[in-house]
């Protein structure tokens, strides 16, 4: 791998990351479409892989640290029994969410595997994803409730969501475990379906991505254990991380932004552009093959 195709790659992660659009299902496609020769899937690819995630791990920790902070700070009674109380609720939220994807991903990773270097299938995936987001942002707006719901989301928090809420937003999670279809995308439409706002499910989605990453982030450095890791690829690591965490920091502030001020059907352009990618680099990919 070339620097300049790390670079490609890291800018790539650390908008798709958290767009919902499939940071892994781009990173499958673009090798396969621009025809360059390394495979994801292959071992000598998981240490930039892992630098990459660690670069987006710190620039969504950089951008929520007050969240952080705030809960944090209200988990050992700083402000009161009131704001613990509520700490410890979403520290509990964002465990029970959380759960779902390690039950699963521990289950099938190795089933799911073989999609991860396939760039046809994930193109397929792609398309799903897009229908997805579309079919969930009609569904929220055939709400039989929905006046009454959108007035009453609109400043609920987080910590007022209840434990299925979370079970139920964290099995949206498990999608992501197919190449091509956005974690943040389908746990963004969990939350809509459950009478959030594009902004705060973002957010909880955001938040929730923490320990995923980390979680993820670990699993593979554990599996590198044995691995021989070079200067080079240590330099470059280094690099596309830094890259990819910047890029994360300014993509993440310009969707919470979007979301903030579009909350009707704030996913279907995204949804749209998955459609028309999966459908493009399917048609072309098919014709190489």
């Amino acid at each position: 791998m070339t620097l300049l195709q790390a670079l490609v790659i890291a800018i790539l992660q650390g908008a798709t990351e958290l767009f919902p659009v499939s940071s892994l299902g781009h990173a499958v496609l673009l090798p396969a479409l621009l025809h360059w020769p390394f495979n994801e899937s292959d071992e000598t690819f998981l240490p930039f892989l892992v630098m990459l995630h660690l670069g987006t791990s710190v620039a969504l920790f950089v951008f929520f640290w007050r969240d952080w902070a705030a809960i944090f700070s209200g988990l050992f009674g700083r402000h009161g029994s009131r704001y613990r109380l509520e700490s410890l609720r979403i520290l509990f939220l964002l465990v029970i969410a959380t759960i779902p994807a390690i039950i699963v991903g521990g289950l099938f990773e190795h089933l799911l595997r073989h999609l991860f270097g396939s760039p046809l299938p994930v193109a397929g995936l792609l398309v799903v994803n897009g229908l997805m987001l579309l079919t969930v942002e009609r569904l929220r707006s055939r709400l039989p409730t929905k006046a009454a719901s959108i007035n009453e989301a609109a400043d609920r928090p987080i910590a007022s969501l209840s434990a299925q809420d979370a079970l139920v937003i964290g099995s949206f999670q498990c999608l992501a475990l197919f190449p091509g279809i956005s974690r943040s995308g389908a746990t963004i439409a969990g939350g809509l379906l459950r009478g959030l706002h594009h902004d705060v499910a973002a957010r909880f989605s955001f938040l929730m991505a923490e320990p995923v990453i980390l979680a993820a982030t670990a699993h593979q450095l554990f599996k590198m254990r044995h691995m021989t890791v070079t200067s080079e690829q240590i330099h470059i690591g280094l690099i596309a991380a830094v890259v990819s965490g910047i890029t994360a920091l300014i993509c993440t502030a310009v969707l919470m932004r979007y979301f903030r001020n579009h909350d009707n059907w704030a996913l279907a352009p995204f949804a749209v552009y998955c459609i028309l990618m999966g459908i493009g680099s399917f048609a072309v990919l098919h014709g190489v093959h």
